[in-house]
């Protein structure tokens, strides 16, 4: 009985990450995580759910997580931003995420990059050059954070069967 609700908030926190790897206001790969963590322990660490494994997919998520939040400022620096671009794009991602989500994230992202890369004295094509950088990087965390969330719910679905 007791295995039943391990699959059943697994199985929650499953659907809540890939939710959260689109919804910013979710931590994706962490709640996936936890999804098969709540399975492992209902399933005592057996195969495939190992103890190694689970220690490996800690570290992918911890890493994921954190490139999440650095893939956007990354990519706005390699598209030529300045520190007020990225500190704009960071402003604009907040502002999106609160105003218009989940979609604002990537246009207020964006947007404030533009508007700040703007306001420090760029130019037109300069400025949209970086606003293009953070919706890459914007962009690039969504498939890396799909991606893990997936690898996840694989291992998740093999634990069941």
């Amino acid at each position: 009985m007791l295995i039943i609700f391990f699959i059943a908030l697994g199985s929650i926190f499953i659907i809540l990450g890939f939710i959260g790897c689109i919804l910013p206001a979710l931590p994706g790969p962490p709640l996936s995580f936890l999804g098969l963590l709540m399975l492992a322990l209902g399933k005592g660490f057996s195969d495939p759910l190992t103890v190694t494994l689970m220690i490996i997919l800690a570290i992918i998520t911890i890493i994921v997580s954190a490139m999440d939040y650095l893939i956007p400022s990354i990519e706005a620096k390699r598209y030529g931003a300045s520190n007020w671009g990225v500190f704009g794009s960071i402003a604009g991602m907040i502002a999106g995420i609160i105003f218009f989500p989940p979609v604002g994230m990537f246009i207020g992202g964006f947007l404030g990059a533009i508007l700040f890369e703007l306001m420090s004295g760029k130019k037109g094509k300069a400025a949209m050059k970086a606003g293009q950088g953070v919706f890459v990087g914007i962009l690039l965390g969504t498939v890396l954070k799909l991606s893990t969330s997936g690898v996840i719910t694989y291992y998740f679905v093999r634990g069941l069967l």
